[in-house]
């Protein structure tokens, strides 16, 4: 019998080598990282967010440094469905990793739409469904706050594809359970949490937000104490895996979140500080388990958790 301890987890049917994830929106489309490390080194990549049309993306400036963090209004900006397809997605199997496809969209006939023209292509492990966007269809009201329009996408991209389905929650919404729960009855895998919390920055000196969005997505070491809240608070309410995503900057970040009962982590801006962190934070997960009393990281799963009344 082998004394290597493993590094690999399951993610629902996904089974990955490692737990460490590319988030959406941060990583590119894989390839622009290869002069750092190999994408392949990773437990999967998730790719940027695609919907049925392009979009050129918001204002400059749109991205803005902050105290522990960054704030980010790119406005979802991508090529649209069918460049996609034409362009990237035959360059993902270089990857080496698995590659789930970020959707999001303004209908919920969207979602259903990307997922089955997707499914039909080859190499792709998965869906990561961004309900953090306005329906149109509800007067803008974001799909994540609502349970019943969750539920209703989730149920629509099922019946359309056999593959993986993440949901990717919204955090200023406090997280509901209910979204949560919704998401979960209505097929989901696994659910991804969470996004960007929506913050603002002030240029003191021209008297006006530094983006030109005047709101972003604040992202970076300063939410991880606050997501790191809501996986532990959903771990408790669902039954599917739960793949934490928020300020993870090392080994031990991602060691809170596998111990808070989240079974994967995503990296986002932690690549923006240090192109190679994701080579570099497995390297040092693989140690921080070669120290430890554990055979493998599924061990380390929930083991930080204790009873609500405690």
């Amino acid at each position: 019998m082998s004394d290597v301890k493993s590094l690999s987890v399951k993610v629902g049917s996904l089974e990955l080598k490692n737990p460490i994830i590319a988030a959406s929106g941060t990583f590119g489309y894989g390839l622009e990282y290869k002069d750092y490390y190999p994408p392949g080194e990773l437990g999967a990549v998730i790719v940027k967010g695609v919907s049925v049309e392009p979009m050129t993306g918001n204002e400059t400036p749109r991205i803005c440094e902050t105290t522990a963090g960054m704030l980010n209004a790119i406005g979802l900006q991508n090529p649209g469905l069918e460049a996609f397809i034409r362009d990237k997605v035959p360059l993902f199997e270089s990857l080496g990793a698995p590659v789930l496809i970020n959707l999001f969209g303004q209908r919920v006939k969207d979602f259903p739409l990307l997922a089955k023209r997707l499914s039909e292509c080859e190499g792709i492990a998965g869906f990561e469904l961004n309900i953090s966007c306005p329906n149109v269809e509800a007067g803008g009201l974001e799909f994540a706050s609502d349970p019943k329009a969750v539920r209703k996408i989730v149920e629509a991209v099922c019946k359309v594809t056999s593959f993986p389905v993440w949901v990717k929650l919204a955090p200023y919404y406090g997280i509901a359970v209910d979204v949560a729960r919704a998401a979960e009855e209505g097929g989901a895998s696994a659910l991804t949490v969470a996004n960007t919390y929506p913050a603002l920055a002030i240029d003191i000196e021209r008297k006006r937000p530094l983006l030109a969005n005047i709101t972003g997505g604040l992202s970076g070491p300063a939410i991880k104490p606050l997501t790191l809240y809501h996986v532990w608070k959903i771990a408790e309410r669902v039954k599917i895996p739960i793949v934490a995503s928020g300020g993870v900057m090392g080994a031990e970040d991602a060691v809170e979140y596998l111990m808070a009962g989240a079974c994967a982590v995503q990296i986002g801006t932690v690549h923006f500080v240090n192109p190679a962190a994701g080579l570099e934070i497995v390297s040092s997960l693989r140690q921080w388990l070669e120290k430890s009393p554990y055979s493998s990281l599924a061990e380390v799963v929930g083991l930080g958790r204790v009873p609500s009344n405690s």
